[in-house]
């Protein structure tokens, strides 16, 4: 079964969303209050960010649920995306990673958009010890044994790394607070995960790297060279790819990480095939489609083998 395309009418916006690079406005839907985010550009972002909420749902994460949309004007189809609903509804407010990270370090770059060495696997670690894990309403399907902000956290890196989402930037995380309760901090559930499975190659590329005989340009070389936003220390001159920073987030967890492998190791690839294959084929393409099987094949197999050692 395809997945659904809701239409929204541009006339319904209420609040135009400024923080971010995509068009976004908010509307309502009945009592539901929810974002489109424009996918504009064509690369895939749409498609992306909704089979990333699957496979979320797959393994039990605590994650905003997108859903494909289609933006009208006038009647006439203007642009794709998708949208959401608000997981931060008063009297919550979404606190953001740099926000925090500021609080902890009065030097901390905070206004540093992507590739800030500060934002590395301790600096955020620390943050998170003084974090309660998502509320309950995200954590309906957690695993048992993850109790902690930094646990369920274990498991984005692992998303991170298994679709190769490169974008977990100091404000693509952060923590809800609610002012109409005693319970401090909260974790946000994981969102903005459009930019993973390389969603923005062209369809030469890819067929290109699942055909070629240069080891150097197949399907597994161009997964090694993932990276992740997060820094290894403040003199790294690149950030950590997508494995290591895995690998060194389980070091500060190792039950975590052993759990969230083993709800990775559960999954199996006709599930996988079952959410790609609901895409339509207007947004994705069948070379895409193998593709990123391929690519979440590939990143699952090097997780679930990965020495948290070396």
């Amino acid at each position: 079964m395809m997945f659904p395309i809701h239409r929204v009418d541009r006339e319904k916006a209420e609040q135009f969303e400024q923080l971010g690079t995509k068009p976004k406005f908010w509307f309502r839907d009945g009592q539901r209050r929810l974002l489109f985010k424009a996918e504009a550009r064509g690369t895939g972002e749409d498609w992306a960010e909704v089979v990333a909420s699957c496979l979320c749902e797959l393994i039990g994460l605590p994650h905003v649920e997108y859903e494909l949309a289609a933006e009208y004007r006038g009647g006439q189809l203007s642009c794709r995306g998708v949208i959401c609903e608000n997981m931060a509804q008063k009297p919550r407010n979404l606190v953001l990673g740099n926000q925090l990270l500021l609080a902890f370090s009065a030097g901390y770059p905070s206004d540093e958009g992507y590739k800030v060495k500060q934002h590395t696997v301790d600096a955020v670690c620390e943050v998170l010890s003084w974090v309660n894990k998502p509320s309950a309403e995200w954590t309906t399907y957690l695993p048992d044994g993850i109790s902690t902000a930094l646990e369920v956290f274990v498991g984005y890196v692992l998303l991170d790394a298994w679709i190769a989402n490169p974008d977990r930037h100091h404000e693509n995380w952060g923590v809800l607070q609610d002012s109409s309760q005693d319970r401090g901090l909260t974790l946000a559930p994981t969102f903005d995960q459009g930019a993973g499975f390389a969603r923005n190659l062209l369809d030469s590329e890819r067929l290109e790297r699942m055909t070629t005989r240069d080891k150097n340009r197949s399907t597994p070389a161009f997964a090694a060279k993932g990276r992740s936003a997060f820094f290894g220390s403040i003199t790294d001159g690149k950030p950590l790819l997508l494995m290591d920073a895995f690998r060194l987030f389980s070091k500060k967890s190792p039950r975590a990480a052993t759990i969230w492998r083993e709800r990775l190791r559960a999954v199996s690839e006709a599930e996988v095939s079952s959410i790609l294959h609901s895409v339509p084929a207007d947004r994705m393409s069948d070379v895409c489609r193998q593709f990123t099987q391929e690519l979440l094949k590939i990143n699952r197999q090097r997780l679930l083998e990965l020495e948290f050692g070396k």
